[in-house]
């Protein structure tokens, strides 16, 4: 179990591939914390855990959106307290609305979505580095999207936040990288049977896309040891094999 005494961190960790994520590295010994705004989704991936007998993981109901600063640092102080340090940190958490051309673009909607997908990664990445920097190596990874890495017509705030986030994950990853300790990745689900997929590409035949247990692999290389050493990488977890 390679990932045994490695706390971790999953935003989203109630939704498809979040869950997922948080699944297949508490099975490997990480001690996770799981957080989400939806209280029933963190219990039923809490269950999910427990009955694989990994780790028993951590519920923190948080809305990443709505967090006032002040919040965002009591989150950081009590993993602090708990564990001490934090070795891994997955930004799985995404919104998207819907594919809406920019001229009846919703102000409420644009403004969500750019706090949900761009402002809270800033703001937890930077509140959490103190306690990254005290782990021997530590990992942080953004989630990206496929379909809006590129600028796309009626992408919306979403694509405007993913394509940001990548950006900012490259700054992040450069001045990270003299102290090597910290690598800083993003992970490219790809087309893939997820909720948020559903949702975009209702009328899409799912039968034909992989099944989010399938990306896994990607997962446990970005946090192991295997990927110390990769910091400004785009992962793609559709070719991706450990």
């Amino acid at each position: 179990m390679p990932l045994t005494n490695h706390s971790i961190l999953i935003t989203g960790a109630g939704g498809g591939l979040g869950s997922t994520a948080a699944l297949a590295l508490a099975k490997q010994g990480a001690r996770i914390i799981l957080l989400d705004k939806s209280i029933p989704k963190l219990e039923k991936a809490y269950d999910a855990i427990i009955d694989a007998n990994a780790p028993t993981p951590v519920i923190y109901p948080f809305d990443l959106a709505g967090a006032s600063e002040v919040q965002y640092h009591e989150l950081a102080q009590a993993i602090e307290d708990k564990y001490g340090h934090l070795n891994g940190l997955l930004h799985s958490a995404t919104e998207f609305d819907a594919f809406t051309p920019m001229s009846i673009h919703s102000t409420m909607a644009w403004g969500h979505t750019l706090n949900v997908n761009l402002n809270a990664p800033f703001l937890l990445t930077q509140v959490l580095l103190p306690l990254l920097k005290k782990s021997e190596h530590a990992s942080i990874v953004f989630t990206s999207d496929s379909f809006v890495r590129e600028p796309r017509a009626y992408s919306g705030a979403y694509g405007v936040s993913k394509i940001a986030l990548e950006s900012y994950a490259k700054i992040l990853a450069e001045e990270l990288s003299d102290a090597g300790k910290i690598r800083v990745n993003i992970l490219v689900p790809g087309p893939i049977n997820s909720p948020l997929r559903k949702k975009a590409f209702p009328a899409e035949d799912k039968n034909k896309l992989p099944e989010m247990q399938e990306i896994t692999p990607a997962y446990l290389y970005l946090f192991s040891a295997h990927s110390i050493g990769t910091t400004g990488q785009t992962v793609d977890a559709r070719t991706f094999k450990l």
